[in-house]
């Protein structure tokens, strides 16, 4: 069984900031943080409002479902509440907050998240981030566009393409992960991982006496580097108390998924509650998106389907027979010179020419160009735009997804 042996937080406004838009509470084995924006009394608010949903529960509420999801569904709820506040007062138009939320388990540990706050685990002297930025830099680095290096000083590292309050709905990130006794986690606004790097994070914490001292060294480093913005860091470590057992295995998985239990050594498997993203943010102005984090994993339940497959017998004998005339009498050949939009494997809008059906061997479409726009991203009347494979000629398909880049069809972005 799984228990917090020691825990500490720590939140400073920053060198550069006239205000604190971050917000935290602590209960263990409960641990909530997140950073506003939109303005220091906007983003106050829209943080304290976020985190008080959890505050007010006074722990992790009772109910069905993995407490994965039900970290979840109190983040939904976060979001609900701190976009009404949005919309009905004009002062608070446009804000929004990050949000991460951990919760110790008996078996394992819960994490839910939106934004790009981070949550970390020290492990064996190795600090790992366990958590997705769901930011335009963070996107980069994960298609490996920009390194990670270079992502720390990128002009628009400021970007984010998800957060609370900008969206009645919003997609979040929860999984569970399997706990070593003596694991050490860290959450933080990026006003400590935007100042100091993620060695130095790992060198404060392996040689710090306490968790109350690594806390405070990591808040005084942020600060000497140039303290730019807020920075809040929580602390806590885990042990295992259960007798004559070693590693905790996680055993959750999502609703409606048969997924095994994962080995320590895994890697965290996001899942998603809803998908309806929110826009970009800079302070609290709405900029175009242009590389939100794509689906990665099969064990997402939601999102536009990849390309289309088999359904139904009778669909299926009757297009077989198509296509097999098509082959027999060189048809094949002519269908390259037709097109249809689609999503690759990693659901980015893609173009391919050919026609949108797969068989054992037979090669019937091809990969023209992957665009930049998550298909996940889109309204669920552009989606179902995508999703048709409606057959077009060339100039047809380039120009749907260059307007999709741009932005410019009516209701492209979920809202």
């Amino acid at each position: 069984m799984l228990r917090v042996a020691d825990h500490a937080a720590r939140t400073d406004t920053g060198r550069a900031r006239s205000a604190n838009e971050d917000s935290y509470w602590v209960h263990s084995p409960l641990f909530v943080l997140a950073d506003g924006m939109g303005g220091a009394q906007a983003g106050e608010v829209a943080s304290q409002t976020a985190v008080s949903v959890f505050s007010t529960q006074g722990g992790m509420p009772d109910g069905p479902g993995t407490y994965e999801e039900r970290l979840a569904a109190l983040v939904a709820q976060a979001n609900g509440q701190v976009y009404s506040q949005a919309q009905s007062d004009d002062q608070f138009a446009g804000m929004g907050t990050t949000l991460t939320v951990a919760y110790v388990g008996e078996d394992d540990l819960a994490i839910a998240h939106v934004g790009d706050s981070r949550f970390y685990v020290l492990r064996d002297g190795e600090l790992t981030q366990l958590t997705d930025d769901h930011s335009l830099v963070g996107e980069l680095v994960r298609r490996g566009q920009i390194s990670a290096e270079e992502a720390e000083d990128h002009p628009q590292r400021s970007i984010i393409t998800r957060a609370l309050g900008i969206e009645g709905e919003v997609v979040v990130d929860h999984f569970s992960w399997p706990v070593r006794d003596g694991d050490l986690f860290l959450l933080c606004s990026d006003g400590l991982t935007g100042m100091v790097s993620d060695a130095g994070v790992a060198e404060i914490l392996a040689g710090a006496p306490s968790l109350a001292v690594a806390a405070q060294r990591l808040v005084t480093a942020a600060n000497e580097a140039g303290g730019r913005d807020n920075i809040t860091v929580i602390l806590f470590r885990v042990e295992d108390v259960t007798p004559g057992e070693g590693a905790v295995v996680n055993q959750h998985t999502s609703v409606g998924d048969a997924v095994p239990a994962a080995p320590v050594a895994a890697a965290p498997i996001a899942t998603q509650t809803t998908v309806r993203p929110t826009e970009m943010l800079v302070g609290s102005s709405t900029i175009e998106p242009r590389a939100p984090r794509p689906p990665r994993h099969p064990r997402h339940e939601a999102g536009p389907p990849k390309r289309r497959r088999w359904v139904g017998v009778a669909k299926g004998f009757a297009v077989l027979a198509v296509l097999l005339a098509l082959v027999l009498s060189g048809g094949i050949l002519a269908s390259q010179s037709v097109y249809f939009v689609g999503t690759d494997d990693d659901g980015f809008v893609t173009l391919y020419s050919g026609l949108p059906y797969e068989l054992p061997g037979v090669n019937l479409f091809q990969t023209q160009f992957t665009s930049g726009v998550p298909a996940q991203s889109l309204s669920p009347r552009v989606q179902q735009t995508i999703t048709d494979h409606k057959l077009r000629s060339h100039d047809d398909a380039v120009d749907l997804i260059r307007q999709l880049e741009r932005g410019d069809l009516a209701g492209q972005y979920a809202s």
